[in-house]
């Protein structure tokens, strides 16, 4: 009797697709799906994972609501989405809901892409205090992120305080100098809206703790304030005074000349257009928060169900001066000269930072999973992880644009196909598309399609066609699954 052993077909091939996860289903995610889809002789099924409902990350809950354009890249997005090789799982936890062995069982190969999840803290006595925010906290509540409903943010004060000078600061900025009118054309968040709406905040205040010359924002980005009805911007002409470092540092770098070009119109304006404006934003270089300092006249000093009693009243700020150090970099070193800011909000937007995932190697440190191009890497030995990959700010930390990820994605992409031919494959049984899904069935996991994100998104589209805006959008979980088996059930 003759015996024949069954043949086993390489991954990638189109008796045996190339299965392959991704957990993040924003900008990096994306385009990481595009750039498989692109790769020349290769058969591949592409898992996407997301812990909301919504696809997209960023895209729907970073960028600011009167940035409209700037979501129209998720039609790239939704093009690849669309593509018969690819799913989306939504409203899946990685974690919780599919394990990292569970993970790793069923695919040829896993990619993290889950960006930057938290903030970086300032690290100074106080932080902690109620009304002392993370830009995360308040980007993602006015742009209708569903773990940030309910946050709260104080807004019936005059003063508020934002640490950093990069994009973000200028977005949350922008979003609590405009007004009411021009933010209701947009689909910022129903609940921020309704709160904004009732602001009395004044004065805003943007703390940067280096010179204008190294200010992180983008030039359009830095003029769009000075473009706001109602609102002047107050530079002081002192602060554009440059030292030698900084004037040498000016010669080769064009965004920076152009901010600083900008801020000096600022500077130069007449000052009773900061008398008569409605609201005001004022920048203060060469400024380090050092300490939040307690409203006295709020709360009784004692904490309650884990939260600070006392709330923030002012901001004691230390002057800075600028020291190169032989890298040639501008270090700010304190002088010790200090006064104390009034502000009953202070939001720091200093920098986004990704969280460990469950199994998964992490940098604590950098706030990175370590990798080489995308491969991830064991840390004790700096070896290659065979089949999991990183793309994004998990992989780079959060540094750059949307489009920055095409590339970065690009890269991480070309590392998984020059892996496949040494890569172990995984069981053919569980590699079958429907495994995942009785894995998932199996543990009563309601996950969301990408079909099913199309109802939601005309949903939206519709409420906000029926108030002259772009998009109404369902900000909690329990709302779109309850619209989802709702519409199912018609």
């Amino acid at each position: 009797m003759a015996y024949f052993a069954a043949v086993t077909y390489p991954p990638g091939s189109p008796e045996r697709p190339l299965r392959v996860a991704i957990v993040g289903a924003g900008p990096s995610g994306y385009y990481t799906v595009a750039s498989l889809l692109k790769a020349e002789d290769l058969t591949v099924s592409i898992d996407v994972f997301d812990r909301q409902p919504a696809p997209f990350g960023l895209v729907r809950y970073g960028v600011a609501p009167d940035h409209q354009k700037i979501k129209l890249v998720a039609r790239v997005f939704e093009k690849a989405a669309r593509d018969d090789r690819v799913r989306f799982f939504g409203h899946v936890t990685f974690g919780e809901d599919l394990s990292h062995a569970e993970l790793t069982a069923c695919y040829d190969q896993v990619v993290y892409a889950v960006g930057g999840q938290t903030d970086r803290k300032l690290g100074i006595p106080g932080e902690d205090l109620a009304g002392s925010l993370s830009s995360t906290q308040f980007v993602y509540w006015y742009s209708g992120h569903p773990d940030f409903m309910g946050l709260d943010v104080e807004l019936d004060c005059e003063t508020v305080a934002v640490v950093g000078i990069g994009n973000v600061a200028m977005d949350v900025t922008r979003i609590l100098a405009r007004s009411v009118d021009d933010l209701a054309t947009t689909d910022i968040a129903d609940e921020a809206l309704e709160r904004l709406r009732h602001s009395r905040v004044r004065d805003i205040h943007i703390l940067a703790r280096r010179g204008p010359v190294q200010a992180a924002c983008t030039p359009p980005e830095l003029k769009e304030l000075g473009e706001i009805e109602g609102v002047a911007v107050v530079v002081d002409p002192a602060d554009l005074d440059l030292d030698e470092a900084s004037a040498r540092a000016l010669e080769d770098d064009r965004p920076a000349t152009k901010n600083l070009e900008i801020l000096q119109g600022y500077a130069g304006q007449p000052p009773e257009m900061a008398e008569t404006a409605d609201r005001r934003i004022h920048f203060h270089f060469l400024t380090s928060p050092v300490e939040l300092l307690a409203d006295e006249s709020s709360g009784d000093g004692e904490a309650g169900d884990g939260e600070a009693a006392d709330r923030v009243g002012a901001v004691r700020l230390e002057r800075n001066r600028l020291e190169p150090r032989e890298s040639g970099y501008l270090a700010a070193v304190g002088t010790g000269e200090r006064r104390d800011l009034p502000a009953t909000l202070v939001i720091r937007a200093v920098g986004y930072r990704s969280v460990p995932l469950p199994g998964v190697p992490f940098h604590e440190r950098w706030g990175v999973i370590p990798n080489q191009g995308g491969r991830v890497t064991d840390p004790e030995t700096g070896e290659p992880i065979p089949g999991e990959y990183a793309v994004g700010w998990v992989k780079r930390g959060p540094s750059g644009l949307i489009g920055s990820n095409k590339p970065d994605a690009q890269e991480t992409v070309d590392a998984m196909l020059e892996d496949l031919p040494s890569l172990p494959p995984v069981d053919d049984e569980k590699a079958r598309p429907e495994a995942v899904e009785e894995l998932l069935a199996g543990k009563g996991v309601r996950w969301v399609r990408f079909e099913e994100w199309e109802r939601l998104d005309r949903l939206e589209l519709e409420r906000g066609k029926a108030q002259g805006r772009p998009r109404v959008k369902i900000c909690h979980v329990e709302e779109m699954l309850a619209a989802l088996d709702a519409r199912s059930d018609a």
